[in-house]
This record gives structure tokens, sequence and C-alpha cells, in this order.
């Protein structure tokens, strides 16, 4: 109990600090989140948009870990999605335990229906959707997740109109409200035990620009939820991947 309430007044703490005076009924509402859930707004799992309160999809995974998810499963719906309209179907299974018979989520997305500043990444963000669905059945949480939604939401809080890049000082390392991307990516490179070298090379590689500083907070963003679901379902597969960023010793003609 006294756990909870010290995690309940630094959420409380940290909420105000981001997004300014909450109504009673949304702090009310963030002190059953993190009593049941224990979701932490200083690690991103929540963000308050628009009046409401939206549940990552770090967040979500955190909540599947502590839990013991036995797995994760995705397939894409060949038969519902169209590659030429970048319109993509992902159907994702959530095992609680080794003999669950699963909890399934569906996620969609094309050019209509997600932000104008991940065009390109429909497939990546449909996968996530259905992954943050499946989980949000599995779990019960009746939170919307961010990543669901279909356009970038407008914070809470007033900030800067330039969202696009990523804060690297000023604010307490947050930006428009949002918890700082840098600190989620560092924390996934250390609770997975990542090379950071790597993890930059690839994530210039994922948001197609020539260094890591030159991509958009939503690439970014998008990156690291992709980078956190993988390093969930496949570790192994990951740092493969990662080392296929390593440079190779120039090799000297005798």
């Amino acid at each position: 109990m006294k756990k909870d309430s010290v995690t309940w007044h630094a959420n409380a703490r940290f909420a105000r600090r981001i997004w300014g005076q909450l109504p009673a009924s949304s702090l009310g509402l963030l002190k059953q989140l993190t009593k049941r859930l224990a979701l932490s707004v200083a690690e991103g799992d929540l963000l308050f948009l628009d009046g409401r309160w939206y549940v990552t999809h770090s967040g979500l995974l955190r909540i599947a870990q502590r839990r013991r998810c036995s797995g994760i499963e995705t397939v894409i719906q060949n038969r519902i999605s169209d590659p030429q309209s970048r319109r993509w179907v992902f159907k994702a299974t959530v095992y609680r335990s080794s003999n669950s018979k699963g909890f399934v989520g569906y996620g969609d997305a094309d050019p209509s229906n997600v932000s104008s500043l991940v065009r390109g990444s429909e497939l990546r963000v449909a996968e996530t959707r259905a992954v943050n669905r499946a989980l949000r059945k599995a779990y019960g949480i009746g939170l919307c997740s961010v990543e669901e939604l279909g356009s970038a939401p407008r914070p809470s809080a007033s900030g800067s109109s330039d969202q696009r890049k990523i804060p690297t000082n000023g604010n307490n390392g947050h930006q428009n409200g949002q918890p700082r991307l840098r600190d989620r990516l560092c924390l996934l490179i250390r609770q997975h035990k990542l090379d950071a070298g790597l993890v930059k090379a690839y994530a210039a590689d994922y948001c197609g620009t020539a260094a890591l500083r030159d991509a958009t907070r939503e690439q970014v963003e998008a990156f690291i939820n992709d980078l956190a679901l993988r390093a969930a379902k496949d570790r192994d597969g990951l740092i493969c991947q990662l080392n296929s960023y390593a440079k190779q010793p120039e090799v000297v003609n005798p």
C-alpha cells in the first residue's frame, strides 16, 4: 500500500509538471491507473491529450512483461490488405500463459487514417495497432492507445508549434507535454542490453534519414515503438539485424 501511494504521488507530481493543473476527474483516473496497472507517467506509459488519458505502446508492453506474458504473435492479413494503396491489416494474438487460447486484436492502417508525418510507415503502424488492441483485451485495459489514433492529437498543455524535431534540452527533458524520446530509447537500450551505436544506425535507416537527428519526432516515436515490440518478441533476431549495421573492416590490398 505504501509503495502504491508513493508511485501515485510521484505520478501526480510528474503529470502536473508536464501538463499543469489537471481536473480532479483526470487525477482520479490517474490514481486508479497507477494502483491497478502501475503505469508510469515518467517512463512514457501514459499521455494526457485533449483532456483524456491514453496508454502508449511501451506502457502496454511493460504491463505484459510484468504479468509474465507468454508471447505475442502477429500475422499480416493478405486477403484484405492492399499494398498498392498502402492499406495493411494485421491480426495479433496475445498469450497470457503457455496454455492460453490467446486474445486477438486487429489493426489497420492506410494513408487516410495515419498522421501525414508517418506516411509510408502504414505497415508498421498497422502491426502496432493490432498488438495494442490485443494487449488491451488480454489485460482488461479500457484506455485507447495513442498509436490507434488516426492523426497526431493535440497535447493538453500549450507548447511550441514545432513538433517535428526531437528535443535535445530544456523543458525538463520534455517537449509539448510528452516525455523525451531520447530517454525512452536509452531505457530500451539498457533494458535489453543493446549496442547504442548500432541502434542509432538502425534508427536512421528505419526513418529514412542520413542521421537520426534529421528524423521527425513522430518517425522516432514509431521506431521506438517498433524496437520495443521486436526486443520483447524476438531479441535474438533484433540483435542479428543490428549487427548488420556494424562497420566491416577495410580490406587492405598487399
